[in-house]
């Protein structure tokens, strides 16, 4: 298992790094595959909550889906230390529900890098334009546009469920393996689930 170990605004001691290795080596004992775990620390410059002035993110990706967490602290240590245990935490949900829910894919789910915007040559006032995932934004905005694209496959809802745990958010889109509409599964309240389909005529 390959770990990498990278930091933003901030340095990262030795120290730091092998306290970080020797605390993902549980992981591998989680969940099997393990092929990369990214730690990214990054230091707020100018926060107001001093309680936010690191976030430490966690990527772990092996031959399954991504799984992901991060945290806010203080302490670079101390924001590691919450995110791994909500690595863990998630991790341990997932196990839970493939026991329940059997036959869960296996498939890659790779990230593709954000589409960068274009910028045009301002107009005769000097207000640049620019394209945005397919929308012209004139000035400053105020619309803020990020595309991300991944590379799927047809999941059921127990594999839609599993991946979104897995992921750390509240909703996850995907392309129902039953019915082949766009769909999305979405967190409510305490352990209860919602989910949306889309009839595209």
């Amino acid at each position: 298992m390959d770990i990498v170990v990278t930091g933003r605004h901030c340095t990262i001691n030795p120290e730091l790094k092998e306290l970080v290795a020797e605390r993902l080596a549980a992981v591998e004992r989680l969940r099997d595959r393990v092929i990369r775990v990214e730690v990214e620390f990054h230091a707020s410059e100018g926060t107001k909550d001093p309680s936010d002035a690191v976030e430490v993110q966690l990527t772990l990706r092996s031959r399954g889906p991504v799984v992901r967490a991060e945290a806010r602290s203080n302490d670079k240590v101390q924001a590691f230390e919450t995110a791994l245990d909500r690595l863990k935490a998630q991790l341990r949900k997932a196990a839970d529900r493939r026991k329940t829910h059997r036959g869960l894919r296996a498939a890659s789910l790779v990230e593709a890098a954000t589409v960068p915007t274009v910028q045009e040559p301002g107009d005769e006032n000097g207000v640049e334009t620019q394209t945005v995932a397919g929308l012209v934004v004139t000035g400053d905005g105020p619309l803020v546009v990020r595309e991300k694209e991944f590379s799927t496959a047809p999941l059921t809802l127990a594999q839609a469920l599993d991946e979104m745990e897995l992921v750390g958010h509240d909703f996850f889109l995907y392309q129902d393996a039953d019915s082949g509409r766009p769909s999305v599964v979405y967190r409510r309240r305490a352990y209860n689930y919602g989910v949306i389909h889309l009839n595209v005529s």
